[in-house]
């Protein structure tokens, strides 16, 4: 069961940065980091640049994938004790697909008000500029590397909602082609990269058709992938399989 606030303590700050174009900042997350008594960043040298941009000035302190599991109870009793914790990532959204979500747990489990303010991110703009139906969609992140890599897939390959991938520029012409391979070689897809920075780009069409030109064009920068949702057919080819009526052939 949740805790009620905690009587006293202070709060944490789940703090969007720019993902690209400095401009981005919001003028109530450059207040909130000002007051802040320390400051989580997943990169100090990164975050360094962006504070000293805005003239912010409090004490900064590492949070990452690979500490995080250690200073969490460290940051948690801090905050128990009365201070104001900032966290941020190296652009976006912490929590999604950075560090943040075992902090934010454990602060709501003990009770702590977690406040996350709205900001940049890179998925947003990317499914809107697509072009792709964006009343629904599916966040996937990063896919798995190895491990359930394939299964997920193929579970993907029916989802209905146009679905949004992070993505490696080094491993982009790879994942567009297995997504042909699972999904149909002519899913309308596109690919966005750099939002926000000065060499933003957005590349619409197949999923065949995108892989052969990253192919002869090595794709550079920050990478995101929307797909759109199966098609009709495809979602009643599903029906029938779960009914026993066909089996689906694999890819």
């Amino acid at each position: 069961m949740e805790k009620s606030q905690t009587e006293g303590c202070g709060k944490l700050y789940i703090v969007p940065t720019p993902v690209g174009n400095l401009e981005d900042m919001t003028l109530r997350a450059i207040r909130v980091l000002r007051e802040a008594d320390i400051i989580l960043a997943e990169d100090t040298r990164t975050s360094s640049i962006l504070l000293k941009h805005y003239d912010i000035h409090r004490p900064l302190r590492s949070h990452h994938k690979f500490n995080e599991h250690q200073t969490v109870q460290l940051v948690k009793e801090r905050i128990l004790g009365g201070l104001n914790v900032a966290l941020i990532s190296d652009a976006g959204t912490p929590g999604i697909s950075d560090p943040g979500f075992l902090l934010a747990r454990s602060c709501a489990e003990e009770g702590i008000e977690v406040q996350t303010l709205p900001g940049a991110t890179a998925c947003i703009p990317a499914i809107v500029s697509s072009g792709l139906p964006c009343d629904r969609f599916a966040f996937e992140g990063f896919l798995p590397q190895k491990k359930g890599r394939q299964t997920l897939l193929q579970a993907l390959a029916t989802e209905p909602r146009t679905m949004v991938f992070y993505e490696s520029p080094y491993r982009l012409v790879k994942t567009l082609e297995q997504l042909s391979d699972f999904f149909g070689p002519d899913r309308p897809c596109s690919v966005a990269r750099e939002i926000s920075k000065l060499h933003e780009q957005h590349h619409r069409g197949t999923l065949q058709g995108l892989a052969t030109w990253f192919r002869e064009h090595e794709p550079k920068g920050e990478i995101v992938l929307v797909v759109a949702g199966a098609p009709a057919v495809k979602l009643e080819k599903k029906k029938r399989y779960e009914r026993g009526e066909e089996q689906i052939q694999e890819p």
